[in-house]
């Protein structure tokens, strides 16, 4: 996919890899860029930087997905890419409060499919579009010390890869977008185990490489966009010997904490 003349929603676009993949959008030539972020003066800012719509939105509230969709087309016409990027991670294990769990349900796994029901339709008419969606190399592995998020981004790549098979055919692309550690808000949650957190800081990317990332796994139309390449091997060794990765993760996590 060519990012030049294209209509494109990002959620969570008011910081961090939204922010980013916004601006790279704009630069490339999107014919416009809808910057969608619960925090509407977030939205706002990055928006006015690049000639873009801002809308304030809930993605987890259905109704509110659809208005989105609306708007955008009311301004730009149908959607070409829909970058379902909006998502939270909680430090916790099981004894989180299932409010707790419920949100992060709802808003890294329910708001993709909102905007995929919102999106679709009118995709599957033109026999065009583009779902991406940001899942997180959590999604293909596991995040210490956060098991919702792990749980949640899980389900995030296993709903974008049943959407791939069950799509594909009729014209409808769908990337996951699984990162590792990159340098945005979510990494300072204070809450987070210190070990943890200092050891994440070490591998570190800013959401711009991401960007730049994706827009090359757009045009390549792959399914997994690896931001930090080395996942793919990891997600490989996983694979193979499931009890081995297990083992090794035990380790690592002990390593951590006894640095």
């Amino acid at each position: 996919m060519e990012i030049a003349g294209r209509t494109i929603v990002v959620t969570g676009g008011g910081n961090g890899i939204g922010a980013a993949l916004a601006r790279r959008f704009a630069a490339d030539g999107a014919r416009g860029v809808v910057v969608a972020d619960i925090d509407g003066d977030a939205a706002s800012t990055v928006a006015s930087e690049i000639d873009g719509l801002a809308v304030a939105v809930d993605v987890s509230d259905e109704v509110a997905v659809q208005a989105l969709v609306s708007t955008t087309e009311d301004r730009f016409g149908p959607i070409d890419l829909f970058c379902s990027n909006a998502g939270i991670g909680p430090i916790g294990g099981i004894e989180m409060s299932n409010e707790a769990w419920q949100e992060i349900w709802n808003i890294n796994l329910m708001a993709h499919i909102y905007a995929a029901r919102a999106v679709l339709p009118s995709m599957l008419e033109r026999g065009e579009g583009y779902l991406l969606q940001t899942s997180s190399a959590a999604g293909l592995l596991t995040n210490l010390g956060a098991a919702a998020y792990s749980v949640t981004k899980h389900a995030a790549v296993a709903l974008a890869e049943w959407m791939a098979v069950t799509y594909g055919d009729q014209g409808i692309n769908v990337s996951a977008l699984c990162p590792q550690f990159v340098n945005t808000a979510m990494l300072d949650d204070p809450s987070a185990d210190p070990a943890i957190a200092a050891w994440v800081r070490q591998g570190t990317i800013e959401p711009e490489e991401v960007a730049d990332v994706v827009v090359a796994g757009l045009a390549d139309e792959r399914f997994l966009i690896l931001p930090h390449p080395e996942i793919g091997e990891f997600f490989l060794r996983k694979a193979t010997d499931y009890d081995r990765w297990l083992e090794g993760m035990r380790r690592l996590q002990r390593q951590i904490h006894e640095a």
